[in-house]
């Protein structure tokens, strides 16, 4: 929930087009991820309509690496549904944290931003909101949305197109996870998001040899929990 009480009134073109500059330095660590998706899909025998058809449908990253990972593994098709289902879980988090500021708007509106969702543009539009309580916010959502998601697009496709042209120690891998970096520490305002953060971190890295990438799922799961403890208990101590 943003901390500015009164919603100030600001122009939906000039929220959108905010939220699309926003999102600039970002796609410097999505553009590269896209290509290696892209690339990796065809590597496991995926047609390339049908990687493609992923990104626009799917539209999530983290469960698309999942997904095509299992697919090569030739996993059962109930435990790649089952896995990305859960990964997913942490949207509702995130729409849940969003939701105040679009509780007005009428339900096309509301199905467009979630399927837009994701973790870059909710962790910009969350910042964004705390110092800024707008009218027009779902407009920089919007913008935020449709930027990552045409780069995804792009990025996608050109990673079918050079498919195994790309090295496999080209240092591309590194982008995203220096992105989500950048996009972290500017949220870690207190004790509860910093508790989370580090605790969700250290659980993954110490489970990281579990099959299915399930330390990631205990991970963020565990430092849901925490960060909760840790935020109820400071404002106990206050109060």
């Amino acid at each position: 929930m943003s901390k500015v009480e009164k919603l100030q009134r600001t122009r939906p073109k000039s929220e959108f087009l905010t939220g699309a500059r926003d999102q600039l330095p970002i796609l410097l660590g999505v553009v590269p991820f896209g290509v290696i998706f892209g690339a990796l899909a065809i590597s496991v025998g995926i047609p390339p309509l049908a990687a493609q058809g992923f990104s626009l449908f799917v539209f999530a990253g983290s469960s698309q690496f999942i997904a095509v990972g299992l697919i090569g593994e030739m996993a059962p098709v109930i435990v790649i549904l089952t896995t990305i289902f859960v990964v997913n879980l942490r949207h509702a988090l995130y729409s849940a944290s969003l939701s105040p500021h679009f509780v007005h708007l009428r339900m096309r509106w509301k199905l467009t931003l979630s399927w837009l969702l994701t973790d870059e543009a909710f962790a910009t539009a969350s910042t964004r909101y705390r110092r800024t309580n707008t009218t027009a916010a779902h407009w920089y959502t919007l913008g935020t949305g449709l930027t990552l998601f045409t780069a995804w697009q792009f990025s996608t496709a050109l990673g079918i197109w050079v498919g195994g042209e790309i090295p496999a120690d080209f240092p591309l891998a590194f982008a995203l996870p220096l992105t989500f970096i950048a996009l972290l520490v500017p949220n870690l305002v207190d004790r509860g998001t910093l508790a989370a953060a580090v605790s969700a971190g250290g659980i993954a890295v110490l489970l990281s040899g579990l099959p299915l990438r399930l330390g990631l799922l205990i991970g963020a799961v565990a430092g849901i929990g925490i960060g909760l403890w840790v935020d109820r208990r400071s404002t106990n101590v206050k109060t």
